[in-house]
């Protein structure tokens, strides 16, 4: 095979041509005879026994070409990328294909390239890092939020529904006096105060009684679904039950009921270094982040779609599959339908994050090429037994599973990272001010 007429065009896009020789193409041809020949009925002999230059004699000498093409594409597109040394992402494509007159075949591929990628700024940028102090009222929030998750239920009957209750309802939403898709439901827990109803609804379905029936008037936030935003509608409601949480006392029997301690100050204690270090790590993800972010903002790269398209792919199968939706063979305009995701989801959403985290990988990429990072066979070890000590799992078990190529990679991607880490510097209370 010979690699010739190589072109990088516009918007990270190339071609190149690669043509075989006759010798390979004959070869090619013969062999799809021969995949083909027990089909073949030719008048005059047994089925399949007929030979090629009769069967050539009938239909044509090109009858297997389209085969023999089709057969050496894969090789032809594999040699002609090595020799090439172009660096493509995303699915190739076959721009033309024929052959010659000295019975060759040339092919011409088209493919995206991987982005030039221009760091800007990535080391000594700033972030503002929170407070990562624990005071006594997170303390006695996180308390109390355990407090409500053991809360025993009462069921109320001889009082109108209150905010801090949960009620059992019936409801049926009116726009201009037709039901609107969305607005009905029976039998539906609702905490009062929770906000998780749109403005107005939980205010008014306080102070109903139980068996009580009422039209509540709601105006839709502007922000709301294009079709109901803004407009008035009217939900009838009708209250079936009422029950209140019961709050368990705050003593050292509380703490021995929901934990491993005796005393309810063992137990605080141990609340508060939890929060402490979720506070502390919380802060650092924060401050990471920012870093990040300024970093992928700093960068200057032309990314083909076809990149942020396969990014999108991959984030919407990995999101299918914490429901037990793994079959990759499902279209994705099935699965985007099957898991209720929008046009406007998509767009809105995944389209940017996928954007986010093609940036970052290239971002890390660049500064890997730029301070030429390598894991030695020491460092190597030891990043795969932290990884393994953190989920408890063996270091063999690691390796297995993952492989070592992609667990170095990830291990240059956290090398990476660190040098934009470890360069930062917190923002003072000037640069706050300013």
């Amino acid at each position: 095979m010979i690699l010739k007429n190589v072109e990088k065009k516009e918007n990270n896009a190339a071609t190149f041509q690669v043509e075989s020789d006759a010798a390979e193409f004959e070869s090619a041809v013969n062999g799809a005879y021969l995949k083909n020949k027990a089909s073949i009925n030719i008048p005059g002999f047994r089925k399949g026994k007929a030979p090629r230059a009769v069967v050539e004699g009938m239909y044509g000498t090109e009858v297997f070409y389209q085969d023999a093409m089709d057969e050496l594409a894969p090789k032809a597109f594999e040699f002609g990328l090595a020799e090439s040394e172009l660096r493509m992402v995303g699915a190739p494509s076959i721009v033309n294909v024929e052959v010659t007159d000295g019975r060759t075949v040339e092919y011409t591929f088209g493919i995206s390239l991987y982005p030039e990628v221009k760091l800007g700024q990535y080391k000594g940028l700033e972030a503002e890092r929170k407070d990562e102090t624990v005071t006594d009222e997170d303390v006695d929030n996180e308390l109390n939020s355990i407090r409500k998750r053991n809360a025993r239920m009462l069921d109320i009957e001889d009082r109108a529904a209150q905010l801090g209750d949960t009620v059992d309802i019936d409801f049926d939403g009116y726009l201009n006096g037709e039901r609107f898709d969305g607005g009905k439901a029976e039998g539906y827990s609702l905490e009062l105060g929770s906000n998780s109803f749109v403005p107005g609804f939980e205010d008014q379905v306080a102070g109903m009684s139980i068996g009580e029936e009422k039209d509540l008037n709601i105006t839709f936030p502007e922000n709301y679904t294009p079709e109901l935003a803004g407009k008035d509608v009217v939900f009838k409601v009708k209250l079936n039950s009422i029950t209140t949480p019961e709050l368990p006392e705050l003593d050292d029997e509380f703490a021995k009921d929901v934990s491993e301690f005796d005393t309810l100050d063992e137990y605080k204690k141990s609340l508060r270094e939890n929060l402490e270090k979720r506070r502390k790590d919380e802060v650092e993800n924060d401050f990471r982040a920012n870093i990040i972010k300024q970093a992928v903002n700093n960068l200057e790269a032309d990314i083909p779609e076809c990149m942020i398209n396969d990014k999108m792919e991959e984030t919407i199968r990995s999101y299918a599959a914490n429901f037990g939706m793994t079959d990759r063979s499902v279209p994705m305009e099935q699965l985007q339908s099957m898991l209720g995701l929008s046009d406007e989801a998509i767009r809105n959403n995944v389209r940017p994050a996928a954007e986010f985290q093609v940036k970052t990988d290239l971002l890390l990429e660049a500064i890997k090429e730029e301070e030429k990072l390598e894991v030695t066979e020491e460092a190597f070890e030891e990043y795969v037994k932290k990884v393994a000590d953190d989920v408890k799992a063996t270091v063999e078990q690691m390796k297995n599973y993952f492989g070592e190529e992609f667990m170095k990679e990830e291990q240059l991607k956290e090398m990476a990272t660190n040098v934009m880490i470890d360069s930062a510097k917190v923002k003072t209370a000037e640069a706050k001010a300013e």
